[in-house]
This record gives C-alpha cells, structure tokens and sequence, in this order.
C-alpha cells in the first residue's frame, strides 16, 4: 500500500526467507512433504518464470490491482461457503497460478491457501509446510533481483525499516497461533485476505 512493488520485494523477500527459516527449523517434523514435494513445489515451479517474466514486464499498478480482484473473489467464497471443493486437476492450475502470482507480487499465498487448505487441515502443519514452499520458491526470486542488480543500499533500507515490524508480528503470531482452533484460524486467515484484497483495490 505505500511502496511500489518493484522496490519493496527486493527488501521483503529476504525478509520473509528469514521468518519461513525461523518456522522451518522450528516445526520442521510437521512439514507435510509428501503433497509438498510431489505436488505444491512442482506445479508452483512451473508457474514461476511467468511470475517472474510479468514482474519485468508489466505495470505495477496492474498487478497489484489483479491480485487484489483474486484475494477478494477467493475470500469471499471461502467465506461464503460458494461452489464444491476444486478437484484435483483446478487445484493444479491454482498452484501453477499461485507460482505466477508469486514470482511476480511475492504473495502466492491465498491461492496456495485455496488449494491445500482442506488437504493439510492442521494449522502448525499448514504453517510449517508453506514455510518450506517460500523457502525454496524465495531463493530463486532473491536469486533473479540479486542478478538484475535490484539487491542494494535502497533494499536494504526498506529491509531495515520493515524488520522490526516483521519480528514483533512473528513474535505476536506465534503466540495466537496456538490458541486458536481451527476452524477460526481458516476463517480468520481468509477474513484477513479480504481485507487486504479491497485495501489493494482501494489504494
């Protein structure tokens, strides 16, 4: 909402390496690998270079605008309880998605969110293995901005700046998230994507 998105994932990408290390290491026996490895990773992947390739390419405005459009549509039929479960096939596509969406905007999350939300049901297990999924996806965009010359003295300013409150949240979340059941922490994960969904399109 305040920093346009070519200058703010060089500084937040490493950052958000650092806290999905943290949460790796700390609940690395309930990361679901299974799905992870055969699935989430290399359909994510393969959506990847066409994230990337759109964050060169395209207007920051527009992406922006067009993740908030998904975000709020996702919501509010999580929300709403619309539509059967997506099958195997749809959730496939929302992963290759997911993987565009990130490697363009670095918030692949809510259609990751959509498509393995019932199949990993338990919040420390979906925690730590989305944790292990932007690890390994976060490496390969730190990667291409250290390539383009994106990493520098203004990344690391905005890294700086955005460190504390990244810390207190993990710190704040970590203490939430073991006190919530649930099916309030689903519902509660899917509240806040709308609002930040319309918040994006507000701007």
């Amino acid at each position: 909402l305040v920093v346009d998105v070519p200058a703010l994932l060089p500084a937040f990408v490493p950052l958000n390496m650092a806290l999905s290390a943290w949460i790796v290491v700390r609940d690395r026996a309930h990361i679901d690998t299974g799905p992870l490895l055969r699935r989430t990773l290399p359909a994510m992947a393969l959506g990847l270079p066409f994230g990337l390739f759109a964050f060169r390419a395209l207007d920051a405005d527009l992406l922006r605008r067009g993740l908030g459009v998904l975000v709020v549509l996702l919501a509010a039929r999580e929300l709403l309880g619309l539509g059967r479960r997506a099958g195997g096939a749809v959730r496939v596509v929302a992963l290759v998605g997911a993987g565009a969406v990130h490697g363009a905007l670095g918030a692949g999350g809510p259609l990751v969110v959509w498509a393995l939300g019932d199949r990993v049901g338990e919040p420390r297990t979906l925690r730590a293995t989305l944790a292990a999924l932007w690890l390994s996806l976060n490496l390969v965009l730190v990667a291409g901005y250290a390539w383009d010359g994106r990493i520098g003295a203004q990344s690391l300013g905005w890294a700086a700046l955005c460190a504390g409150g990244l810390g207190v949240g993990g710190l704040a979340g970590e203490a939430v998230h073991r006190r919530v059941e649930p099916v309030r922490f689903t519902r509660t994960v899917w509240m806040a994507l709308a609002v930040v969904g319309v918040l994006l399109l507000a701007r």
